[in-house]
């Protein structure tokens, strides 16, 4: 899935100008995932994830179109988590009652994703929750690339801010 992934986002010739990019691999539930995150940082100081491409080894893959849609649905998942969820009390009480005081991830803040599923004779293995993982490391790797900078914080973005 490393090798896969790397060739999907041409890592070995380099990102656009004013583009980073960072990387991880996991597994989980005997599937393998690999992620190439692309982020940039806009004129106002703060970053976009602009791409992301997944590699994903889960043995056959039985139906592949629901395989890719749950790697990109876990990525979407993953970047809301990272991004922006949180919640904060104030006396014992959560501060953030509706989508008005809590901060989901919105439409124009999903990246494009490009999902391979790697072909295998192995025995079917999960694809529910293995795309969610790598995507945190992959952002905060190339948050680093482009800043210099580790991501301490999460939500991402309160680290981003800086």
């Amino acid at each position: 899935v490393l090798d896969k992934v790397v060739e999907m986002s041409g890592w070995g010739e380099g990102a656009p100008q004013g583009r980073f990019r960072g990387v991880a691999v996991h597994k989980s539930f005997n599937t393998y995932v690999a992620e190439v995150a692309e982020v940039s940082r806009r004129d106002d100081g703060t970053f976009k994830v602009e791409k992301v491409w997944c590699a994903v080894d889960c043995g056959v893959a039985v139906n592949p179109d629901n395989v890719k849609a749950q790697m990109e649905g876990g990525i979407g998942y993953g970047l809301g988590a990272i991004l922006f969820d949180e919640i904060t009390l104030t006396d014992g009480h959560v501060d953030q009652e509706n989508f008005d005081t809590y901060r989901p991830l919105r439409m124009e803040d999903m990246p494009a994703v490009e999902v391979e599923v790697i072909a295998s004779a192995a025995a079917p293995t999960g694809a529910g929750e293995p795309g969610t993982p790598p995507i945190g490391p992959a952002v905060a790797n190339a948050w680093r690339a482009l800043t210099g900078k580790s991501v301490t914080t999460l939500p991402f973005s309160k680290s981003a801010e800086a």
